[in-house]
């Protein structure tokens, strides 16, 4: 499949009608969602063929990307019951397989390495201090092949040194800086979008 038809299907999934701001959920774009995935794919080969999961998966957009890629299988997680609804219609709109879980990502019993890839947009710790670090060490234990995950350009120097040093990780790489349009979706918001500059991060783990 070609980036641009990868995106463009995205583009017309639902997204959260209404986002909860302790959970600090923001829409994953087709843009973002689209390059993430077809990256892991086309320069890596971690998905197409492999088990992948998505942390925090909200809607499903990354799930859903996944699975259009051809995933032997795809695993959403998520807390928000809410957010999981909208995720199965999308996975139905689409015509394809997602099990969606409903739980706290940083609280999985799951033993050893389990899936392949795990791919997440993480909450970036903004509410909850950390919540970035919590969705990365749950990720690096889970996974045999890579973790991608997003996350502020700001904290690249502390994501790499908690990546190599506290939770597990082979090599820890920027693959791109991407600009994260952020909506007005809270009222806290003052303007109509922000721009935030965000490192696309592959992690390899060290295998068991």
């Amino acid at each position: 499949m070609k980036l641009k038809q990868l995106e463009g299907l995205l583009g017309g999934l639902q997204q959260f009608t209404n986002p909860k701001v302790d959970l600090e959920q923001y829409p994953t774009g087709p843009h973002i969602a689209s390059r993430m995935l077809f990256t892991a794919e086309n320069s890596y080969g971690d998905i197409t063929d492999k088990v992948v999961a998505d942390f925090g998966c909200g809607c499903g957009t990354l799930s859903a990307a996944a699975a259009l890629l051809d995933a032997a299988c795809v695993l959403g997680f998520d807390i928000d019951p809410q957010s999981l609804e909208t995720a199965t219609l999308n996975a139905e709109e689409l015509e394809v397989e997602i099990d969606f879980v409903q739980c706290d990502v940083t609280k999985l019993e799951l033993k050893g390495q389990v899936v392949d890839t795990v791919v997440m947009n993480p909450p970036f710790g903004t509410r909850k201090k950390g919540a970035d670090m919590e969705f990365l060490s749950a990720a690096m234990k889970v996974a045999s092949r890579a973790v991608y995950s997003l996350h502020k350009t700001s904290t690249r120097e502390h994501i790499k040194r908690a990546a190599l040093r506290d939770f597990n990780a082979k090599s820890a790489e920027v693959i791109c800086e991407l600009r994260y349009d952020l909506p007005k979706l809270y009222k806290f918001h003052k303007r109509k979008e922000v721009d935030i500059a965000v490192d696309l991060w592959r992690f390899e783990p060290k295998l068991n």
